[in-house]
């Protein structure tokens, strides 16, 4: 039987993940698998624990083929940076919850062992998130950058004192220009990001859509839009900006867009792979992250 082999990804600037690190490697070796860090990873955890000094080292050591499952440490930003490293791969991602509001992970830390243990046993579900992919055509038409998105591609103004002109155009047929702080493309995953933050809609995990969110836009019709996820979504900047602006794909990624520059964003083929362990409520996870209050609720229809 093939050897397997877990990616573990964890944010080590904090003691206890660096801890929890230790306990999950260990909780593998002791099962038989082989745990997988990323170079900087490893290079991060042991600068605080030589522990960490002969786990295998991520493309170098192991190919992202080869890995099974990637166990996150971490918020959203870490599930975000798991996503990106085995994006070649077909790996699932299992978030364990060490930060704060955290959407994306599967379980808090104090589930940690039960957790690890599930894993050995094969014991979890896979959902599929629709991911986005993104391009960057120049003025003449040509791709000058291709990336993908989880959560949102946004279009921002680079410059703090100049808005961006820009036209919008959905399924290939323009919808309206204005002048803004930028434009926000989120998957539903996302939806509780940046789109959330900039006023869009919250959509369950289960719907396939593209929400289209303007910054500060300075025009009557500019409201949040929710459009079909086969529908091309592009911005392109007007010629006569004064400002320049900048694409940010998760927060992760980025590329100075120039004058006349096209972003097109559309659904991607190759969706974000999450494992579960639970069946869980989209409904019961706003209300515990968002501390809603529901007294008087009466139950749910038998």
């Amino acid at each position: 039987m093939n050897e397997r082999r877990i990616l573990v990804v964890a944010h080590a600037r904090r003691d206890e993940t660096v801890q929890a690190a230790r306990r999950v490697v260990t909780a593998l070796r002791v099962a038989g698998a082989r745990p997988v860090l990323s170079a900087d990873d490893r290079a991060d955890l042991t600068a605080e624990d030589e522990f960490f000094a002969d786990v295998d080292v991520l493309g170098t050591d192991i190919p992202v083929e080869d890995i099974e499952l990637a166990i996150v440490l971490g918020g959203d930003g870490t599930i975000l940076r798991a996503a990106e490293l085995v994006r070649e791969g077909t790996a699932p991602i299992l978030g364990i919850n060490m930060g704060h509001v955290g959407f994306l992970a599967e379980i808090e830390r104090d589930d940690m062992d039960a957790a690890v243990a599930r894993v050995i046993d094969r014991d979890y579900s896979v959902e599929e998130r629709m991911a986005l992919a993104v391009r960057v055509k120049d003025a003449d038409g040509s791709v000058v950058y291709s990336t993908w998105a989880l959560n949102e591609a946004t279009v921002e103004k680079a410059s703090r004192e100049r808005m961006i002109e820009v036209v919008v155009e959905i399924d290939g047929r323009p919808l309206t220009s204005f002048g803004c702080d930028g434009m926000v493309v989120s998957t539903p995953t996302g939806a509780t990001a940046y789109n959330f933050s900039a006023g869009g809609p919250v959509i369950w995990p289960g719907v396939e859509a593209i929400a289209v969110v303007p910054l500060s836009a300075h025009a009557l019709f500019a409201r949040p839009l929710v459009v079909a996820p086969g529908a091309p979504v592009a911005i392109e900047l007007l010629d006569r900006n004064d400002g320049t602006a900048i694409l940010w794909c998760d927060g992760r990624r980025s590329h100075e867009l120039p004058r006349g520059a096209r972003v097109i964003v559309r659904r991607s083929s190759r969706p974000v792979r999450l494992a579960r362990l639970h069946p869980s409520v989209f409904t019961d996870r706003l209300v515990r992250k968002f501390q809603l209050p529901v007294s008087g609720w009466r139950g749910a229809e038998a």
